[in-house]
């Protein structure tokens, strides 16, 4: 599974980045306007940070096809080729992602909340569907399930798109998708660090120290 930081905060992505194998960030709208700086400065600001194999998405903003098309192409010359476009899927969204896939640009679909809208994004040329599973959960779906079957169905029809799962609450959703096989998730650095924690490893390195002193001294080490 590949792990992306969902953030445009460029100290906690350095610090993700530092400590956890991330593959990817991934930014919006929403996230961009807390960092209250121009987008487009935040962007290159985040990609300045990032590792060569480390990818960067980020999404258009304008509502019509033609234009989420000149925005994409805008940002790739600003933030390069390599660049993930996140596009969402309305009807202009999708015609977007067909005409995008034929100029060879990287797409995430996003704002996905039923299997029928990642396999139109699939067959327009995605190589991400994002289904935003916590956002379902909160409006009584099943966001789980939602993204388990997008990955069933895309499997099945032998699509080159994979789901990159984001919208999510507590450790136990990417787990799930995790046991099944879901090929990404992005999460903010909050859960991030929630993945890694448990009690009882913090116990067992306590532990391990204190023994160690007995027969040494206080702050001695190897």
């Amino acid at each position: 599974m590949r792990i992306y930081i969902d953030s445009a905060n460029v100290e906690d992505i350095k610090l993700m980045i530092k400590r956890l194998p991330v593959d990817g960030v991934t930014t919006n709208p929403s996230l961009l306007a807390k960092e209250k700086n121009n987008p487009m400065k935040q962007l290159k600001a985040i990609k300045e940070v990032l590792e060569d194999h480390i990818e960067l998405h980020a999404q258009v903003l304008s509502a019509h096809a033609e234009e989420m098309i000149k925005e994409a192409e805008y940002m790739r010359e600003h933030l390069g080729e390599n660049l993930y476009i996140k596009v969402p899927v309305t009807p202009d969204g999708i015609e977007a992602i067909k005409e995008l896939h034929k100029r060879g640009v990287n797409i995430t679909a996003t704002a996905i909340y039923t299997p029928m809208q990642a396999v139109l994004a699939a067959k327009a040329g995605a190589r991400w569907v994002a289904p935003y599973v916590n956002r379902l959960d909160m409006i009584g779906a099943d966001g789980v399930l939602v993204a388990t079957t997008i990955h069933d169905i895309l499997t099945q029809i032998n699509d080159k798109a994979g789901v990159l799962a984001a919208s999510f609450k507590n450790v136990q959703q990417i787990l799930n998708l995790s046991e099944i096989g879901v090929g990404a998730v992005t999460v903010s650095p909050e859960l991030l660090k929630e993945i890694l924690y448990h009690p009882l490893t913090d116990k067992a390195v306590c532990d391990f120290t204190n023994d160690f002193y007995k027969i040494t001294s206080e702050g001695a080490s190897m």
